[in-house]
């Protein structure tokens, strides 16, 4: 069996990691390392887990696991590789921003790969190291990556996304409480965002003279999980030829589905999948795209990366089910 660490155990990406790892086929658990919980069980935490995992939360570390999570905040998972040296058999995945920017990618002899798996499998599968990418990010980029690939995204993008509560973190924080959160909307780094810089490295790669602005109001929604993200254009060609280049990129893509019908979040949440709808009004693209931030805007793209770094098969511990209500 391949043995896993997850650093960082604590979180919400965490807990989703352990729920999608407990069920697959090829792995087992080895350790999950907090320091704040060392000796408590897991379940204590990830109550939902009781019953299902017989293990405690430690402070030590295995070096020689075959993959490591990072399932640290933003910054922390540079200081933790700088304190901890691992086997050079063992396969690193971050969730942080630590090393998704070209910029940051190389780091004390580990070079991280962009893990978007519907944009460059070939090199994840040959990785070592995965960055894998941010949630808004991932609805964003799957949603733009088709006209990109046919040098269509020519215009400013306008892109409006929310999140569910979940994508802030299990830190508590002024905005994140249920009095604030219940029945509120808001705005939140309006076209400052963390995940723009990582948006548009992927777009160049695809279209490489891509030099517009990409305009991102994220908002915070009322419900716990889920991104919904709608992006528009000018767009000169049919909405028959968007959806043909949308299917044809995607053909191989076992997660990322093109629908002719409006889409809404309740299809993917507790899924691995992206959904994506367009519609054309006059010159003006419209496309739809949803996902569930802890599974594929996080944890579970974690694991599709880790299926294909390891030569599985890429859908492995992700047959998930949405529920209609």
């Amino acid at each position: 069996m391949i043995k896993i660490g997850i650093v960082g155990g604590t979180g919400y990406t965490a807990g989703e990691l352990i729920r999608l790892l407990i069920n697959h086929s090829e792995v087992e658990l080895d350790f999950v390392y907090s320091t704040s919980n060392a000796g408590n069980e897991v379940y204590a935490v990830h109550q939902d887990l009781l019953g299902q995992i017989d293990l405690k939360f430690t402070d030590k570390v295995n070096q020689h696991v075959d993959v490591l999570f990072l399932c640290l905040g933003h910054g922390n998972s540079k200081k933790f590789l700088e304190q901890y040296k691992f086997s050079k058999y063992t396969k690193i995945i971050d969730l942080s921003n630590d090393f998704r920017l070209k910029n940051d990618a190389v780091f004390q002899g580990y070079e991280f790969v962009y893990g978007l798996p519907e944009l460059q499998k070939n090199k994840i599968k040959s990785a070592n190291y995965i960055a894998n990418p941010g949630c808004f990010a991932t609805a964003i980029q799957l949603a733009l990556l088709p006209l990109a690939k046919q040098n269509m995204v020519n215009n400013s993008v306008h892109i409006n996304a929310t999140t569910g509560s979940t994508g802030a973190g299990v830190s508590p924080s002024e905005t994140t409480h249920f009095s604030w959160r219940d029945n509120n909307f808001s705005i939140y780094k309006a076209f400052t965002h963390q995940h723009l810089g990582e948006i548009g490295e992927c777009l160049i790669k695809l279209q490489p003279n891509f030099s517009e602005e990409l305009f991102l109001i994220p908002n915070r929604g009322n419900f716990s999980r889920g991104i919904f993200a709608s992006i528009y254009l000018k767009f000169d060609g049919t909405i028959e030829k968007a959806f043909e280049w949308y299917e044809d990129f995607y053909k191989e893509s076992p997660f990322t589905h093109i629908s002719k019908a409006p889409i809404h979040l309740k299809q993917v949440v507790n899924t691995n999948n992206c959904f994506i709808h367009l519609e054309k009004h006059k010159n003006t693209l419209l496309i739809t795209s949803v996902i569930d931030n802890l599974v594929k805007g996080a944890s579970g793209q974690a694991i599709q990366n880790m299926n294909l770094m390891l030569g599985l098969n890429e859908s492995e511990g992700l047959n998930l089910k949405a529920s209609a209500f």
